[in-house]
Formats: structure tokens, sequence, C-alpha cells
């Protein structure tokens, strides 16, 4: 029930039943749902163990045990961002351990065992099992080699004797490879430096010999205008794929006819490739399939019919869907809302019919609490619209004095080519609960609206997204829902980099939070992973040819433009944004006599994993603001050291 009397306060003052404590200790995250048998698998990522990622299994009963005790962890670091880390088959477990990147074999209920040789400085991913011959098939990333970079092919592993032998070679990136039911055909994705995959792409086709090497192959489709991504086989071995040639990520599939579209449709199929092993679509008999697709910032689930041509909408209570798996016509796949933490749910594909399994949170919050998003558009440089989900301040107890505005607290994500959803965040309404407002923005480069609009980042990484973010905050100003002269701005990553770019470029800012933010292009450009090595090749310009691109773009260089307070948040074993581009900007800064705190966390690479820091770094930020703006937190927060304040 709601409170009866709403107490006035300053925002920002109000005091909320969602803590950071809360958030840390109550929440885990949820993934690669896989179905074996009568059972289901998922991956729990869990903060109060280190963010230790663990295989949980439900059997028909519905008791729960986890498969991997500590310490195995279950995350690769192929491309240092992973994803496909584990398959499971007849109830034998083969998955990538993260402390040594080996593959281990286990047999569910058993120990596990080593598959794959020790010190071999080697990653795997995404992959798949031939049972004809006995073998994985899946990426290999060989950081063994005295190349300049790591080596990335198809290899394949031995059940046997844990022998890796190469099965693909030439191209600098590989994903998805796919065996067709029968196994006589295996499909892949592989790509070339400048590209990164949701530029240009190529799916190839090709047979598998007796001996197990490839056959023939076929390009099917794809080039450096094209991406491809989530190639399958159906039950009778038709290739289906995902392609954004018409501008939007549609289905395709491939026969002896050629390539021909599914059902077109102004909206997005697939996803831009930061993780493998994620699939946007099933098949649920050998005449359908299963898909989820995002159009205006939201997901749908539908069935799509092949004689029919016809796509059915299930009208499900949910914004935000992916991890698909199908079987014997229950659908199982992870679902959040813009009120409900995101869950394992299970689903009637004839009813409709959905029960929970499982939950990332199992925490009860009264809806006063809650913050709801509102998908907003609004206008920005050259005459074009952006898109952003705006939370108001939202708290069942409290209201604020007479003629105050909340402060506004501008989310830039990280990518740049992810993007914002309406699923519930309980970081979110840690903020709104408090009496902050936040927009969370879809800036152009973001994904969910087209090829096109994705592409307007490129070579205007540091000007479109921080004129995006600059604008909606000047929106929501003059739309008189948030106080301009209490404007912050906070990401991480590559939503980091926007932050910093936003304080030290424009003047609207009056503070800022930076995560593992990128503060010197050039630096990033010559210290970073394979797979963003050449990233910046389409954002910003080729280096070192358009080096000074890279100069004028970097804050690093133009601190005596920053005018505002900034708390810098970072991992120190992080190999994607190292730790110096923080240090070198908190240093900057101290100089320079602006307040600046410098928050690093040992152990920690890119993203927060451990629940105590993911505590601090959150209860860090609203105290940090707190000093900035002048309001009084309603609980005590362990201070941060913020110099020159």
């Amino acid at each position: 029930m709601s409170s009866t009397f709403m107490q006035p306060a300053p925002f920002g003052s109000w005091k909320s039943p969602i803590t950071s404590e809360l958030i840390v200790s109550g929440t885990i995250g949820l993934g690669g749902v896989t179905v074996d048998g009568e059972d289901i698998y998922w991956l729990e990522g869990r903060p109060s163990e280190g963010g230790r990622n663990v295989l949980v299994k439900r059997s028909p009963d519905g008791t729960c045990c986890d498969i991997t005790p500590p310490p195995f962890n279950l995350r690769t670091r192929v491309h240092e961002y992973g994803g496909g880390a584990y398959l499971i088959d007849q109830g034998i477990l083969y998955f990538s351990n993260f402390a040594d990147q080996r593959i281990y074999c286990q047999r569910v209920g058993e120990p596990a065992q080593p598959l794959t040789p020790e010190n071999n400085q080697c990653r795997y991913a995404d992959a798949v099992l031939d049972r004809k011959r006995d073998r994985l098939i899946c990426v290999c990333e060989d950081h063994s080699q005295a190349n300049p970079e790591p080596q990335n092919t198809l290899a394949t592993i031995d059940l046997k004797t844990g022998i890796v032998k190469t099965l693909v070679s030439g191209s600098d990136f590989y994903s998805s490879p796919r065996l067709s039911p029968d196994g006589s055909q295996i499909t892949w994705l592989q790509w070339n430096h400048p590209n990164m995959p949701w530029d240009g792409t190529t799916l190839w086709l090709a047979s598998v010999l007796p001996n197990g090497e490839i056959g023939e192959k076929t390009c099917i489709t794809g080039s450096d205008h094209e991406s491809v991504c989530a190639p399958a086989f159906s039950p009778d071995g038709t290739l289906f794929f995902v392609s954004d040639r018409s501008n939007w990520w549609n289905l395709y599939c491939y026969t002896n006819q050629g390539i021909e579209p599914l059902f077109p449709l102004d909206a997005e199929f697939g996803y831009p490739h930061w993780v493998f092993g994620v699939q946007p679509y099933v098949f649920d008999s050998t005449h359908s399939l299963i898909c989820i697709y995002s159009q205006n910032g939201q997901d749908t689930m539908a069935r799509f019919e092949f004689n029919s041509k016809s796509l059915q909408i299930f009208n499900v209570p949910f914004t935000s869907m992916g991890s698909l798996q199908v079987k014997d016509n229950t659908l199982y796949f992870i679902g959040g809302s813009p009120t409900e933490p995101t869950q394992l749910v299970q689903m009637d594909v004839d009813t409709l019919q959905t029960q929970c399994l499982k939950r990332t949170s199992d925490l009860t919050l009264d809806v006063g609490y809650l913050s709801i998003p509102q998908e907003i558009e609004f206008p920005t440089e050259d005459g074009k619209t952006a898109y952003a989900w705006f939370y108001p301040p939202q708290n069942r107890d409290y209201t604020a004095p007479e003629g105050e505005l909340p402060p506004l607290l501008v989310r830039s994500h990280g990518g740049p080519t992810a993007a914002a959803s309406a699923t519930f965040n309980l970081r979110y309404q840690y903020w709104t609960s408090r009496g902050f407002a936040v927009v969370d923005v879809n800036y152009g480069g973001s994904t969910g609206y087209g090829r096109e609009y994705r592409q307007r980042l490129n070579g205007k990484w540091g000007i479109v997204d921080v004129a995006d973010c600059v604008n909606a905050a000047r929106y929501l100003v003059r739309q008189g829902k948030v106080d301009g002269q209490r404007l912050a701005i906070a990401g991480g990553s590559a939503g980091g980099y926007t932050t910093l770019a936003a304080l030290t470029f424009h003047d609207v800012f009056k503070a800022g939070a930076s995560y593992y933010g990128i503060s010197d292009l050039e630096a990033l450009a010559q210290d970073t992973h394979k797979f963003e090595s050449r990233y910046l090749d389409g954002l910003i310009g080729k280096y070192p040819e358009e080096k000074e691109i890279y100069y004028q773009r970097s804050p690093i260089h133009f601190t005596e433009r920053l005018s505002c307070p900034v708390i810098f948040f970072q991992g120190l074993e992080d190999k994607v944004v190292p730790p110096n581009q923080a240090e070198m900007m908190v240093e900057a800064l101290k100089n320079k006599g602006l307040p600046v705190a410098y928050v690093p966390f040992a152990e920690e690479q890119h993203g927060f994993r451990k629940a105590e820091n993911i505590k601090r770094a959150l209860d860090g930020e609203f105290y940090f603001y707190s000093r900035v703006f002048g309001y009084a937190p309603a609980e005590t927060i362990e201070p941060v050291l913020i110099f020159n304040l």
C-alpha cells in the first residue's frame, strides 16, 4: 500500500529501500540457457562469489543444483568479451574455465577433467559437438605465437586425446561454427580488419569430408558493407541467417534457389557480435521458428511459419528477451520488463502460459518506489532525431519542495554499438528512488534502429554520441523536467569516453563519472586487444595517418576546457581500457585544481563483477554528487577521497 502522507524533502535526500547492499546481495546474472534431455541448464553470474559464472541444472521435479563447484568459473576470454563458454550434450559438459582458459570435460555429477593441454596459451569459445567424429569444433584464439597479435581460427578438439587441430584459417576473426543435423556440412562467419562484425562479415558453407577436413567451401553472402550473423541449420538441413543487407538485421534462408528473405520488417532480428553464443531464433519444428526482434527500443517474440510466410506475434509480458531454447513445444528464455527483474521463463508455445523458473533478484519492491521508463524522441544535430529512455524520480514516501526540479543523471551506454533498453534496472531505481531523474540515451551509433542509424557514428565518435547526450539533457531541461544547474553524465568503457568528451568539449554538465572510460584515443589505438584494435578506424579514422583527429578528440589533451568535478572508477587488470587512461586524466585534473576522485579496484577487469566493488562504485558516485550538488543523503555512505574540494 502507498503511504498516506508524502514527506517533503529535497531531491537526492529521499530515503530508499533500494540500497546498494540489497542490489549486490540479492542480484545475480542469468544467461546461456540450454536444454539437454529433460533438464534445463543456465549460467548464473554471482557477484557474491567474486563474479564467478556457475552452471546450474534444473531437473524435471523442479530441484536445482550447481554443476560447477568453486573454483571453476565458466568464462572464456576470446575477444576479451567472451560468451559461448560451454555446451552440454547427453549429460556431458564441456566448458572453458576462466583461470587457465582450458576446456574441461565433466559428466554431470562427477568431477571435471581438463581436456585441452596445459599452458598452451589458447582460448576457446562457441563450440559445437561433432558426434560423428568425436570432437568439438570451436573458435580458437592462440596467444602463443610470436606474432604482433593473437591468431584466430576454427579448430577441432579431439574428445579422447584433447589434441587441437586447425580446421579453417586465414582470416582475422571467426565465429559461429554450426554443423548440419547430419554432420555433412558446416557453416561459419569470418571477417577481417578493420571491420567489426556489425560492419561487414561473410557467411561460408562447406562440406565436411569423411576424414573430418573441410571440403569445397562457398561464400554464401556478406561483404565489407553487409553484416551477417546468427547462422543456423533447420532440422531439415536448410541454412538460415540474419543479414542487414536491407538496412535492418532481417531473417533469410539459403536454398538451391539462392537467398530468400523470410519476413522483411523495419526491425532488428540480430545483435552486434560483442559476445559469442547469441542466437535470436530457434526452430520449434521443421516448418517454423520462434524469434525475437527489436523495434522502437523494445523486443517482440514471434513465430514464423515457413509455408505461409506469416509472422504470429506472441503477446508476452516482457520487453527484453533472449537466450531462446525450445523442446517439446515448451520455450525457455531470459525475459525482463520495466517492473520485473530479469528471469528465466518457461512458456507453453500454444497457450503462451509462462512460469518463472529463476529470477536475477528475489527482492520484492512496492511499485510506489519504481520509476517506469518513458521512451522519448528528441531533436539533435543536423536536423536528426535521437532516442532515449527517461526515468522520472519516484518514491512513494516523498515529494519535492514546491518549485524544485530534480537533478538529472545522463547515462551513455558502452559499446558504443550497444543499446539502452527499458528492462528493469535496480541501479537506475537506486537513483530515481532517491530523487534523481535518469535518462538512458540511445545515441546515434546504437543498435536497434537499423544500419543507417548505427553508422551515424562512423568517423564521428566523440561528436555524434556526445551531441545526442547533450541534446537529451537540454531537451529535458526545456520540457521543465529537470534542473539545468544539476546535470551529470556517467558511462562505462565507450560510454566513459562519451562522458569525458561531453565534460571536456561542452559546458552543459556540472559533474560526471567515468567507469573505465577512455581519455586518450591514441593510447587506446596503440594499446588494446586484437578484437578492437582496428575498431577506431571506422569510428575515428585510420591510425597513424589521421593521428591529428585522434589528438583533437582526446579529452586528455584538453583538460584546460574542463570546468566541473569528475569521479573515475577503474579495474586495475583491465586489458580493454588500461588503467593509465584514467590515471592520466586524474593527474591532469588534480593539477588543474578541479575536484576529482579516483577509485581503483584490484583484480577487476573491464566491468566490475565483485559485490563489494559494485556497491562501492554505486555509493561512491552518489556520495560524489552529494558533495557537488549539495544534497544530504538519507543514509550514511562511506566517503570517497575527493581532491581539490
